[in-house]
């Protein structure tokens, strides 16, 4: 027989498998989407005719970027679509640790007789508020674009405006607003005894979730307004920023890291503008 502890333990493993792998795929299906994407664009720039983006965004019927002043609402909708896979694609596996302690918790809390809301509505609330900041950031990039502000590369061209955001950047590393959405990023339990504790219903789960993603947002949007500077669609440095909101949250230093890093941002902005 097997004691009711074990039991428990073999329970906790399995669902702790379940949901890895579930946020695996959904992470894994995002990055194959951006993949995809930027082996087949060109570019997404006005007066850049002839570039095909059919069937990038579920479209049927090809598309040609516009010239000057003639985008219109299917660009648009085009250009959420990808920002919303890539903050899906860049943010999953950070939420990831919250996901699964939330999972473990819920399932002790079923076996106590006191069940909540599954981990699935926390997650969606989370990945809401990231998908209300892909919005904000297709928009700023359909106003860059039909400014004729940035290049076939999708960053930036003047340089003073990109050391500009990094300086920005660097400096808010070191803001007290930050310290406050990074503590909240870094303290999953603390984060939800301090704003109600484990819910049982699936709105005040998803509400959860949705307050942690706005945290998150107050503490990575600026790190995510360097994509304009390193260039959108630039894999590598996709790669990079994930790596570092990682950092940020799991590193015993954190605190430290993030400000070293917003040192670093500062003169990596000096030194755009200055060259």
């Amino acid at each position: 027989m097997i004691s009711g502890d074990a039991a428990l333990i073999a329970v906790l493993k399995r669902d702790r498998l379940i949901v890895g792998m579930a946020l695996a795929l959904l992470a894994a299906l995002a990055w194959a989407y951006l993949l995809r994407l930027n082996g087949t664009m060109t570019t997404l720039q006005p007066g850049m005719a002839n570039t095909d983006i059919s069937g990038m965004a579920g479209s049927a019927m090809p598309m040609n970027v516009p010239g000057p002043g003639a985008w219109d609402s299917a660009h648009l909708g085009f250009l959420f679509a990808m920002w919303a896979t890539m903050m899906v694609a860049m943010m999953t596996p950070a939420v990831a640790p919250m996901v699964l302690i939330y999972t473990r918790v819920g399932r002790q809390a079923r076996v106590q007789g006191t069940p909540f809301a599954p981990a699935a509505w926390f997650a969606g609330g989370y990945l809401l508020a990231w998908v209300g900041f892909a919005l904000l950031a297709a928009l700023a990039q359909y106003e860059l674009a039909r400014a004729l502000a940035l290049s076939p590369a999708m960053r930036v061209v003047d340089r003073f405006a990109a050391g500009s955001v990094l300086v920005l950047a660097g400096l808010y590393q070191w803001t007290p607003v930050k310290d406050v959405c990074l503590a909240h990023c870094t303290a999953p339990l603390s984060f939800i005894q301090r704003h109600g504790g484990f819910q049982p219903a699936a709105a005040g789960s998803f509400r959860l979730g949705l307050r942690h993603g706005l945290f998150c947002i107050g503490c990575c949007w600026l790190l995510m307004a360097l994509l304009f500077v390193g260039g959108v669609m630039n894999m590598a440095w996709i790669v990079v920023l994930v790596a570092v909101v990682i950092a940020e949250k799991l590193v015993p230093a954190g605190r430290y890291f993030s400000r070293g890093l917003g040192l670093a941002a500062i003169f990596a902005g000096i030194w755009v503008v200055l060259r």
